[in-house]
């Protein structure tokens, strides 16, 4: 791992997210390869530039590719599930990331599949809509061994807890991914972490577990108090995985989507304020500053 990746320090004078601009971007197509400048300035996504000197020593935020089998009975999707709320998503928070703390944040995302060479020199990826995905045998072993060897995995956007297999919208995606890391972890489980861990304060100190519907749910459920997206959902959870040392290597954000608060947080004003502002871009610098420096 790039030891000065995981140097993190915060600078002196974190900025107040109440103080942040709203981006008025759109959802966007994901180019075919890796985020890069030409991509963000015809996208109309930001822009920034590290000094030459941390060119190829900064925080990368790197998007994992994955295939949906149809295992699960879902079948196989066309739409590439792996995508979902790219490139805005993963170019919003790291800007918002070097924005708000003293990190160098490389603006060119990555999408990397987990058999791909370069992946042990990131410390940390990212995983969309888990509760669909299949890991094939080659990557099971690939990816016990980059998290036991320092890696840092975030699991973002699946619902649900107990509803039956292959009904649309209603699928057992807590359980489908669950039994995916058993595969990766068949001597461990997860331990479910409450409000007093230290992720949930180490930047941005929450006084809840975050919950952050996607934006059509958000709008739907408007003045209701309802931030959840299925009955069976109602309760946010955020269950980690540790290494042998005691580590924290993976952390499994169920029941919320933030992935979402980062993508449409210029599309709607009142979403920005209650769930981009106060939820996900917090709880995301939070997860990152702590896989960072533990």
């Amino acid at each position: 791992m790039n030891k000065t990746a995981k140097a993190l320090l915060l600078s002196a004078g974190i900025a107040l997210l109440a103080g942040l601009c709203i981006a008025q971007r759109s959802p966007r197509e994901l180019p075919p390869h890796a985020i890069n400048e030409e991509t963000r300035v015809t996208l109309d996504l930001p822009v920034w530039t590290n000094p030459p000197a941390f060119q190829k020593d900064v925080f990368t935020f790197v998007r994992i590719k994955y295939s949906v089998s149809g295992k699960y009975g879902f079948g196989h999707d066309p739409l590439e599930r792996w995508q979902i709320d790219s490139p805005d998503s993963d170019i919003n928070f790291s800007y918002r990331l070097q924005q708000m703390t003293s990190m160098k944040v490389n603006p060119d995302g990555l999408f990397l599949e987990l058999t791909d060479k370069e992946l042990f020199n990131y410390p940390f990826i990212y995983i969309v809509e888990p509760g669909r995905l299949t890991f094939t045998d080659e990557e099971v072993p690939i990816l016990r061994k980059y998290l036991l060897n320092g890696g840092f995995l975030m699991a973002d956007d699946f619902w649900g807890e107990t509803a039956p297999r292959g009904q649309r919208g209603h699928a057992n995606e807590w359980g489908n991914f669950h039994q995916e890391m058993k595969r990766v972890f068949p001597d461990r489980d997860y331990v479910e972490l409450d409000l007093t861990h230290a992720i949930f304060h180490c930047v941005f100190d929450l006084k809840a577990k975050p919950q952050v519907p996607g934006l059509p749910h958000a709008q739907r459920n408007r003045g209701t108090g309802i931030t959840w997206e299925r009955e069976d959902a109602k309760e946010p959870h955020y269950r980690a995985f540790f290494d042998d040392k005691g580590r924290m290597c993976a952390i499994l954000c169920h029941n919320t989507d933030f992935g979402d608060g980062w993508e449409r947080e210029g599309q709607d004003e009142a979403y920005f304020h209650e769930f981009s502002e106060k939820q996900a871009f917090p709880m995301g610098i939070n997860i990152i500053f702590y896989a960072m420096t533990h």
